[in-house]
């Protein structure tokens, strides 16, 4: 993998990281937690996947989503959420 490409995906590491640091949402829901008397350690873990696209198919792909993922899925979303044991195969409910 080259540099740039290395840069890019840490680029893309501290612009999630300061996402989630920075959002009213969950530092509202840490606030709320830690007056109910608890410390808050919040780890997370992204997992980044690259497939390196040859020119040709990349015009296809980025013109039209995989026809064989449900609704408005790609494969490599399915493949993610597959990933993360849920399943849409009943609705969107999650695997148990």
């Amino acid at each position: 993998m080259n540099q740039k490409v290395k840069n890019l995906i840490q680029q893309l590491g501290e612009a999630i990281h300061e996402s989630v640091s920075e959002s009213e949402d969950i530092a509202g829901v840490v606030k709320n937690i830690r007056e109910q008397g608890f410390d808050v350690l919040l780890m997370l873990e992204a997992t980044i996947g690259l497939n390196e696209v040859e020119e040709d198919k990349a015009e296809d792909a980025s013109e039209s989503i995989d026809q064989s993922a449900e609704g408005p899925f790609t494969t490599n979303d399915l493949s993610f959420l597959k990933s993360l044991r849920i399943s849409l195969t009943d609705g969107d409910s999650p695997e148990e």
